[in-house]
């Protein structure tokens, strides 16, 4: 499974990061803002996507949009500490797989990967 991390922070990425190495999960690409991980996601084969929601250059929901006009299937996590049902409910009209509230723990992760993606070796 590989896994793409969207987020301006590198510190929020890293922690993403070692959340998935904890949970097994090895093949991880990451990305600082919506337009890099599109740019990745055009050129490479992505399982599933974990998403922030703000960022510079290429905002979250802008991503999902721009993925979801071109792969309808790809699961697409937002990650975010903002859980305003306006959000919410525009992330779902766009086609959001699923959100996360920050800060989350690994299981709650193991949780959300295993109901859209295998993460069983």
């Amino acid at each position: 499974m590989r896994v793409m991390i969207v987020d301006d922070s590198g510190t929020m990425r890293t922690i993403q990061r070692r959340c998935l190495e904890k949970l097994g999960v090895t093949s991880i690409v990451e990305a600082p803002d919506g337009q890099v991980a599109l740019d990745i996601f055009e050129k490479s084969t992505i399982d599933i996507v974990l998403t922030d929601w703000n960022m510079p250059v290429m905002d979250g929901l802008t991503l999902l949009k721009e993925i979801r006009s071109r792969n309808k299937d790809v699961p697409i996590i937002m990650l975010t500490t903002l859980a305003c049902k306006a959000n919410v409910v525009s992330a779902l009209a766009a086609g959001v797989s699923d959100y996360l509230i920050k800060p989350f723990t690994p299981d709650v992760l193991l949780e959300k990967l295993d109901k859209w993606v295998s993460t069983r070796v």
